[in-house]
């Protein structure tokens, strides 16, 4: 029998984010082969042994959503049956995080869906990156680890020194985030209050809290289409701010987003490695390869992965 050694397998989601992971962890990533038949199906072969080992296998379910979903399922049903002692999911980005309630009538709650999916598939733990819904972890019944990256982004603008700092929060739900940068930073606090004429229309868009003469920067989890932070920058240069900067932890940028961004005058743009981007222009990629490797490390160790964040 081996011992529980420590192994990461990187997925072909973010091969550049799990090559990192393993250079900080000093170990090299497992070898495994991972291609597609003729049809599309997945297929996943495991070159190194790993029986009785404690695999990580990093891959965020970002797009293409369903094909990096469904390779994620097939490798861990592959390590499982190669009888590792434990896998843990390493998904910084969490696929379908926004579909976690019944908002209207006769529609799924696909994060469910997808919890149930991977704990069926043989996943021992979940370690993931600011989920756009914190209560999505209620829907594992395995263990889930929820990290952060404000440690790095506040780290980024601390250096920074900017003064006559607001931090604001694009809609009331994104206030408790907001705040915790704002108290890290030492900065005022403000929030835009939108109004929604339609799924992606807004209708009017108010500043709560004072941004005339101030630097701005606005916090969110994920930028999609790019819309709503693109207008509440708007606003927030319209209240009188100074200069109006984004950070946010997911660059999903679907298309057009870029455009949107770019057009609206817009100091800098941060975000962070979770999601692969073709394209860095304009923009400010931080990394968070080495919080998690300490939270890959902290788990393996069995220590406490919430003092990461003291």
């Amino acid at each position: 029998m081996k011992d529980n050694s420590l192994q990461v397998f990187i997925g072909r989601a973010n091969p550049d984010l799990g090559r990192k992971i393993s250079n900080y962890l000093g170990i090299p990533p497992g070898k495994m082969e991972v291609a597609n038949f003729p049809d599309g199906e997945v297929d996943v072969k495991v070159l190194d042994d790993v029986r009785g080992a404690d695999v990580f296998i990093v891959q965020p379910t970002c797009p293409n959503v369903n094909e990096n979903l469904m390779e994620l399922l097939i490798m861990v049903d592959c390590i499982k049956r190669a009888s590792a002692n434990r896998i843990t999911a390493v998904v910084p980005y969490f696929g379908y995080a926004r579909q976690d309630r019944k908002a209207e009538g006769r529609v799924p709650i696909t994060a469910k869906l997808v919890a149930n999916m991977l704990t069926t598939s043989g996943v021992s733990r979940v370690l993931t990156m600011d989920l756009h819904a914190p209560q999505i972890q209620g829907f594992f019944d395995i263990q889930v680890d929820h990290i952060f990256a404000a440690p790095v982004m506040i780290d980024h603008f601390r250096r920074l020194e900017v003064p006559d700092l607001v931090i604001v929060s694009p809609d009331v739900g994104g206030i408790k985030m907001a705040r915790a940068y704002a108290k890290r930073l030492d900065a005022d606090l403000a929030i835009i209050d939108k109004r929604r004429s339609g799924p992606s229309q807004i209708e009017a868009m108010h500043v709560i809290g004072e941004v005339k003469g101030k630097n701005v920067i606005l916090v969110d989890d994920i930028i999609s289409t790019a819309s709503s932070i693109t207008e509440a920058a708007r606003a927030v240069r319209a209240a009188g701010a100074k200069s109006a900067s984004i950070c946010a932890t997911h660059p999903v940028f679907c298309k057009g987003a870029l455009e949107k961004v770019k057009s609206a005058e817009i100091k800098e743009v941060v975000v962070t490695d979770t999601i692969p981007l073709k394209s860095s222009d304009g923009m400010r990629i931080l990394s968070v390869s080495g919080l998690l490797a300490e939270a890959i490390i902290r788990i393996h160790r069995s220590e406490s992965v919430s003092s990461l964040f003291v």
